[in-house]
């Protein structure tokens, strides 16, 4: 049993253990256009496990974060490589939505990442989804850039980012 990161309400955030991998698959599944190999979700599980989190209400898991590190162009300095985390994936199940949970995922998963001595963490969000946006720009990050075309059906995202002091 692992130990609670913090509760949201009856609503346990952890991270994510192998035996929960099946079920994050399903949620995302379920809730995203935008699909993963197991043999993906399992690299970030063994590469960044304090940044794959998830919410848990009477032991089903209901939400999940996975973050993974890269190292590359910063977003906010004009010149400058850094290491920087990456939202991969964010996800709560439609009937556990507006309950805080994909806040606590975000906020875990950006102290997992920062705990990995980073600089900056950034993610891609569609532009239609103006409460995920809202989410993110209240939790620090700023646009960056419009990505043009970059979901497999067309629709364009931000590119949000936020650096660490």
């Amino acid at each position: 049993m692992q130990t609670a990161l913090r509760m949201v309400g009856p609503y346990i955030i952890r991270r994510c253990e192998t035996a929960d991998l099946p079920t994050v698959m399903d949620i995302n599944m379920l809730t995203l256009p935008e699909h993963y190999s197991d043999y993906f979700f399992e690299s970030i599980l063994s590469e960044l496990p304090e940044s794959f989190i998830v919410a848990e209400l009477y032991s089903k898991v209901v939400g999940y974060i996975m973050c993974k590190i890269e190292f590359g162009f910063s977003n906010f300095r004009k010149l400058g490589f850094v290491k920087k985390g990456h939202v991969v994936s964010v996800a709560v199940l439609n009937e556990h939505r507006n309950q805080g949970l994909g806040n606590a995922l975000m906020i875990e998963g950006i102290n997992g990442v920062i705990a990995r001595n980073t600089d900056e963490i950034y993610l891609e969000v569609r532009i239609s989804n103006t409460a995920a946006v809202r989410m993110y720009e209240r939790l620090g990050f700023q646009i960056k850039s419009r990505l043009r075309t970059y979901y497999r059906d067309g629709e364009d995202a931000y590119l949000m980012a936020l650096e660490f002091a």
